[in-house]
């Protein structure tokens, strides 16, 4: 089995005043990775206390969940990128499988189906704009996922090649709507989701679930992209 080296890891944790729950998350990186905090217009000192933790800062002015993710994939620069919610209901701890899955050569993307831990971990619309979303992703692309949640990993240069352009909600689905359309090998394993810190920036209302869904629908009414011109590599050759 392969073993991860620092320099190999990247988990880009996208930052809107998240100061109560960064101890926790920082805490919680795997020895010898490197923790990307994306900050996108804190007013907490999120940016200050994520430094002070150790934490390197990535500043992305332009608010949306996507523009803070993809500032900083372009930012990494390691072999395997992960993402992970900053806000303590997901641990990043829980990433070491899916790094070793997609190291192994065995999956080009991973993601996590969360399973609610605790009452208010997932609520009721978010839960029903989530499965809405699965099912329009399963009769677009095939991919027989549960859930398009935020905890996931693959390699560095071939997620940079899918040329994802979504800058808002959307950003997820678009990761895995173009990994799809690129014959990648997507799996799926269960993690714990814990009730987050904080109000959700997102799906913390009905409104804001409309507004992430018909984000999302607009990816999945994309044409089918072209495959990029850099596949996902295991163990340092072409894929078969």
């Amino acid at each position: 089995m392969t073993s991860s080296t620092p320099e190999d890891v990247d988990v880009v944790l996208p930052c809107l005043n998240e100061a109560g729950a960064l101890p926790w998350v920082l805490a919680r990186i795997p020895p010898g990775w490197r923790a990307l905090v994306v900050d996108n217009g804190s007013t907490d000192g999120s940016a200050e206390l994520a430094r002070e933790l150790g934490a390197t800062v990535v500043r992305e002015p332009r608010r949306g969940f996507g523009a803070a993710c993809h500032a900083g994939l372009t930012a990494s620069t390691a072999e395997i990128v992960c993402f992970c919610d900053c806000d303590a209901s997901l641990n990043p701890a829980l990433l070491t499988p899916f790094v070793r899955e997609v190291r192994d050569g065995e999956a080009d993307l991973v993601l996590g189906r969360r399973r609610p831990r605790g009452r208010g971990a997932w609520p009721a619309h978010a839960r029903a704009g989530n499965l809405a979303l699965a099912l329009m992703l399963r009769r677009r692309t095939g991919l027989r996922l549960h859930d398009l949640g935020p905890l996931r990993a693959a390699r560095r240069e071939a997620l940079l090649a899918l040329d994802l352009t979504d800058r808002r909600s959307g950003y997820p689905l678009q990761m895995v709507v173009r990994a799809a359309d690129a014959g990648w090998r997507v799996t799926e394993h269960d993690v714990p989701y814990r009730p987050r810190t904080g109000a959700s920036k997102v799906t913390g209302t009905w409104r804001g679930t409309w507004q992430a869904v018909r984000d999302m629908s607009r990816v999945l009414a994309e044409a089918p992209a072209a495959p990029p011109a850099t596949a996902p590599q295991a163990h340092g050759g072409p894929r078969p």
